[in-house]
């Protein structure tokens, strides 16, 4: 396993569109472990494959000791939306309140090609979607008020310059 750099916004990846996956071999898996390993070192809950660099649709999520590994998913139910408080790796240090879902149904291959189907609730739900935003290029960032948005843009360019 090893640690990749993650990918801070304005990064373009951050907005590429995603390749599906079409091979479940061991460099998927290695590819899963270091993301993983990336998410933990960051203290993330999630992950997607932009936000390390690499175009595909892929992502991680670790919550209450569950790992899930979502390949090529696509939430195709969606309710109760609400307001939440979101925090991002690609948004260092930035937390908003934006609208999500609190219940979603998903379906995902895992790292083994299984297909999975799930109904999910409440905070995880919000990761899940989240996670998947990143795959179709939609970002934190582009949840928030276009006012909001300014702000934040000229924050990560504050931030950037003083790296």
């Amino acid at each position: 396993m090893s640690v990749r750099k993650i990918c801070v916004y304005p990064d373009p990846i951050l907005r590429e569109p995603t390749e599906e996956v079409t091979l479940f071999d061991e460099e998927l898996w290695i590819l899963v472990s270091d993301m993983l390993e990336t998410m933990h070192v960051s203290d993330g809950i999630g992950l997607a494959g932009p936000q390390v660099g690499i175009a595909k649709k892929i992502a991680v999520i670790e919550y209450n000791g569950e790992k899930y590994v979502l390949i090529n998913p696509e939430i195709f139910e969606k309710e109760d939306i609400k307001t939440v408080e979101e925090g991002c790796l690609s948004f260092p240090g930035i937390y908003e309140k934006v609208e999500s879902p609190e219940y979603i149904k998903v379906r995902y291959y895992n790292e083994n090609g299984e297909l999975i189907e799930k109904e999910i609730e409440g905070f995880l739900a919000c990761v899940f979607s989240h996670e998947i935003d990143h795959l179709n290029g939609k970002l934190l960032i582009d949840r928030v008020s276009p006012l909001k948005r300014q702000f934040l843009k000229k924050k990560m360019a504050k931030q950037a310059k003083g790296n």
